[in-house]
């Protein structure tokens, strides 16, 4: 496994755990936070509701910060050499070099 699939692989539990920290929370200030019960209790909903943005940010650099590395470790498997173009114009018969036709100058 080169180091590009560990990235994809990282990359990818990074955006599942984004979604669910998304979903958790509400636009309207209930969401997760509103289903723990009043702010009297210990880590209640202003607790939950800063760990939540928190984790939100936090996963987002991460998720930014792994795609900035996987493109640096990206290798790329197709180049020059496998291309079928150039398969094709390699097995063509050679052609001899063209040589330019020269004018001669103009007799006065």
């Amino acid at each position: 496994m080169n180091t590009f699939s560990i990235f994809l692989v990282l990359i990818t539990i990074v955006c599942f755990l984004l979604i669910v920290v998304i979903m958790v929370q509400n636009p309207k200030g209930g969401g997760l936070s509103s289903t723990l019960g009043g702010s009297t209790q210990m880590g209640g909903v202003q607790k939950t509701t800063d760990f939540l943005d928190k984790s939100t940010w936090t996963l987002a650099t991460i998720l930014i910060a792994l795609i900035l590395l996987s493109s640096l470790s990206f290798t790329g498997t197709l180049n020059d050499s496998d291309s079928k173009i150039i398969d094709n114009t390699q097995t063509a018969a050679p052609v001899a070099p063209v040589t330019p036709v020269q004018d001669a100058p103009a007799a006065e």
